[in-house]
């Protein structure tokens, strides 16, 4: 069989605009630290784009006070400092992506639009094979009439009309020569400056589910269009790991490391706690083990650190259109202590997960020195996840 000449698919990067405070919205916080059901609107477009499978890195833009809030951004994910305008708030992306080639794909969103869905993104990285620039428009339903402040006008032709929604999709260095040839000129949003570069635009079919949120309305017009408060069905998933006991190794337990005489021997950095939470999430969603997804064999693992396989997991769930609603974890060990620890496992869980710490029980135990553990040979962990999972 002949080689494959084919070249490997551009890399694609997500910038997410979160940077505004939503003022016209009268919330006491920024609109995008709203909660739309069980999370904020911000994160419904983080999870879903860290979810997809053609996104490898991103940059949240957005001020220190609501990184804070977020959590953990997921693996490849960067943040930068928002600017007065919008405009600057991408420039600021654009800057922060410098070690990435013209050639990647860039995918622009406002985090206002939590509705952002897998099949648009797909339709935006399609569209760009043939184009510089792809937008997603729908069209105007209703008519439309020229209004001054004294008196309706005549009807607009609504034919020749759409209404832009974000993200948006560009070859990264077009639209980084449509910011550098901006200037000081203004726009409302980049397929505007690409335009104005004389190139053209793409279209594709948007969604009426990546409905803006501008006013405290539009919460329950989102709501309804996100199906927020549908019917969901618990799901349980249970995990259990083991690991040997090795001198000269860090001890990473929970996701923090541990001073202690030895360590947990593995493939990864053997963190035993996470690798049990991993696979009680994985089992709720009736998704395999951890072992299928991260084969020891692959030398891609070795060494690596466990909060990447949980955060694995977790975007699972949210793929699924589902959230964890409680992580329960016992870990067995005689020495070292865990009660100390509990606290900062506990904080740093849901952190990863991206769940309020309140979700998280961390408990310790010892088999009062009977069997492998007892005889300090090795540590334990085992986990039980909750979910709650659209009905089938």
């Amino acid at each position: 069989m002949p080689e494959s000449t084919s070249s490997p698919a551009p890399h694609v990067a997500v910038v997410l605009l979160a940077g505004g405070q939503g003022a016209r919205a009268g919330f006491d916080r920024p609109k995008q630290l709203e909660m739309l059901g069980a999370k904020s609107v911000l994160r419904w477009s983080l999870d879903l784009f860290a979810a997809h499978p053609a996104v490898t890195a991103g940059v949240v833009v957005a001020n220190p006070d609501v990184m804070a809030t977020i959590g953990m951004l997921p693996e490849g994910w960067i943040s930068a400092s928002p600017g007065a305008e919008r405009q600057q708030s991408v420039a600021n992306a654009l800057t922060a992506l410098t070690d990435w080639d013209d050639d990647a794909r860039l995918l622009v969103h406002d985090a206002a639009r939590p509705g952002v869905t897998a099949d648009v993104v797909d339709r935006l990285l399609a569209a760009l094979d043939g184009a510089d620039a792809a937008i997603p428009t729908l069209p105007v339903p209703d008519t439309l009439v020229a209004q001054t402040q004294a008196q309706v006008g005549d009807v607009v032709d609504r034919s020749l009309l759409a209404r832009v929604q974000t993200p948006q999709a560009f070859r990264l260095g077009t639209l980084r020569r449509a910011h550098a040839e901006a200037g000081d000129a203004a726009a409302t949003d980049d397929a505007q400056l690409v335009r104005r570069m004389g190139l053209p635009v793409a279209a594709v079919s948007g969604d009426a589910r990546l409905h803006k949120l501008t006013y405290a309305e539009d919460l329950a017009i989102l709501s309804a269009l996100l199906g927020v408060g549908t019917a969901m069905r618990t799901a349980v998933g249970m995990g259990y790991d083991v690991h040997r006991l090795v001198v000269g190794k860090p001890l990473w337990i929970g996701g923090i490391e541990i001073a202690h005489s030895h360590g947990l021997e593995g493939h990864s950095d053997a963190d035993v706690a996470l690798h049990a939470i991993t696979d009680a999430v994985l089992g709720a969603l009736a998704d395999g083990d951890i072992g299928d997804h991260f084969p020891p064999t692959d030398p891609q693992w070795r060494g690596a650190a466990s909060h990447r396989f949980l955060s694995f997991a977790g975007d699972r769930v949210t793929a699924r259109g589902g959230r964890i609603s409680h992580i329960d974890v016992t870990i067995v060990a005689e020495a070292p202590r865990i009660g100390p620890h509990r606290p900062a496992i506990r904080a740093r869980i849901a952190d990863i997960l991206a769940i309020p710490p309140e979700c998280v029980s961390v408990k310790a135990t010892t088999t009062e020195r009977l069997g492998f553990t007892g005889r300090r040979e090795g540590i334990a962990a085992q986990a039980i996840a909750t979910l709650l999972l659209p009905e089938i």
